[in-house]
Formats: structure tokens, C-alpha cells, sequence
């Protein structure tokens, strides 16, 4: 299982937020690409970047920032926030993201989904995003009529087989993931899921290495991280199935 720090980019600054809202906003560093450095400097595999300005505005916001960011590390990148059109897909792809993260564009643009699927496979993840199991998009700003578990079959069926699962109401709260939801979609769909939001504890890590057979190949984590409540040495070794309680 991957542990993967994720770098939320707010107006150029490492940011995180609670439940998405950007009035409970708090600053982590003012220099985003020295924080991706650490983090793969301590041992993280892979790095997860959202643009929260581009995810609020549509279309991408701190380009210049992501693009320093995968200059700079040699771990795998996915980014996601704002990519709404074929041509921020190939963008990203060409300066070194190993993964585009589309979100809004799942309710809003099946058809491009699709077509980055076709083109290029597995580089191509879809953000589920859910507020009491309905789906949220722009930002997190808007909840649409579908249920999480039927977007995800949705976009299996056009081709995604991973799909990185966020429970809004816990993100940045420190209360730990939304388990029962997290394998409910995992058993529902088949999908790899990416479970994101509310880790806070060494334990909820070892939870969720309980559902890596049902498909839970990674585990995003913020403010435990930037917190302290778990270090990422913690995290990496019980990912890699040595921690207590970890068969």
C-alpha cells in the first residue's frame, strides 16, 4: 500500500483545508516545491498535488508551481484541480505527471473521460468525491444527483480502474477515514481505490491496510502529516505490512 502525501497549492502556497472549505483554510509553507522535496527526501513513493484554486476557477491556476514541482522530484507525481480539456491532460503528462486526476469533469464531461482513457490508460484517475455518499464537483462546492458508488461504475465502465475516493466531511478533520464507505466502494465496483480524507492515526492506517484486499492500493495523507499525529516513517512502514497489528 502507497503512503502519498498530498501538496494542496493555494495561491502559490502549501495549504490545507477542512471539509474543502476555504474560509478554514491553514498555511503549511510558502514554498510548495521545497515541501514535495521533503517529502521524498523522507521516503514517499509517490506525491499527490491538487490545485484548489484551479478545481474552484475550472482550468488550472498554479501551473507554473506544478510544473517546478515535477522538475524537481523523481517520484511519481498525480496531479489533479481544474483539468477540464484534452489539452491539460497532455500538458501535465508532458512535463512528467504520472497520473491526471479529473474530477468535475467525470459529471460534466463523460466524453473526455473517455477519450483519455482511450489515449492514455492508466495514467488517466478520477476523483470521487462525496458528501453523505453524493457526489460533489467544483471544488466541492456543488452537489450533483448521483450517488458515489454509481459514478464510479459510470466511469469503469469508460474505462478508469482507479479512482481516488475523498469523504468531504472528514478531510482535514483528524476524525479518520470514513471506512465503511471507503470498502463499500471498493467491493461494489472492483476499482484500485485511493482513500483520502481523515486519516489522523497510526491505527486508521492499519484499518486501511485491512482493505488492501479489497483494492485499496494507496492512502493520501494531509494534515496527520503536517500535524505530527502520524510521521510519514510510521506510515510507511506499516503500509509496507510491518506494523503493529499488521499481518
Amino acid at each position: 500500500m502507497l503512503i502519498i502525501p498530498a501538496i494542496d497549492l493555494r495561491e502559490g502556497k502549501c495549504v490545507r483545508l477542512v471539509e474543502g472549505q476555504l474560509d478554514r483554510e491553514t498555511i503549511y509553507s510558502d514554498d510548495p516545491v521545497a515541501m514535495a522535496a521533503h517529502w521524498q527526501e523522507k521516503g514517499a513513493q509517490m506525491l499527490h498535488v491538487v490545485d484548489l484554486d484551479g478545481a474552484f476557477a475550472g482550468s488550472p491556476k498554479n501551473h507554473d508551481v506544478v510544473k517546478e514541482i515535477l522538475s524537481v522530484l523523481t517520484i511519481p507525481v498525480q496531479v489533479g484541480g481544474g483539468i477540464r480539456n484534452m489539452q491539460s491532460i497532455e500538458l501535465l503528462l508532458e512535463l512528467g505527471a504520472a497520473r491526471v486526476i479529473l474530477g468535475t469533469s467525470a459529471i460534466l464531461k463523460p466524453e473526455l473521460v473517455s477519450a483519455a482513457c482511450s489515449r492514455y490508460g492508466d495514467a488517466i484517475l478520477v476523483g470521487i468525491d462525496g458528501r453523505y455518499g453524493q457526489v460533489a464537483i467544483e471544488g466541492w462546492g456543488v452537489t450533483v444527483e448521483k450517488g458515489t458508488i454509481e459514478l464510479a461504475g459510470e466511469m469503469k465502465a469508460l474505462g478508469i480502474k482507479r479512482v481516488v475516493f475523498t469523504d468531504i466531511r472528514r478531510d482535514g478533520t483528524l476524525r479518520g477515514p470514513n471506512f465503511e464507505a471507503i470498502r463499500e466502494l471498493a467491493t461494489a465496483t472492483g476499482l484500485k481505490i485511493v482513500a483520502s480524507g481523515g486519516v489522523s492515526t497510526a491505527d486508521d492506517l492499519r484499518r486501511l491496510k485491512e482493505l488492501e484486499p479489497y483494492g485499496v492500493d494507496s492512502v493520501i495523507m494531509g494534515k496527520a502529516l503536517y500535524a505530527g499525529t502520524v510521521t510519514i516513517q510510521e506510515a510507511l512502514i506499516i503500509a509496507a505490512g510491518q506494523g503493529e497489528g499488521v499481518c
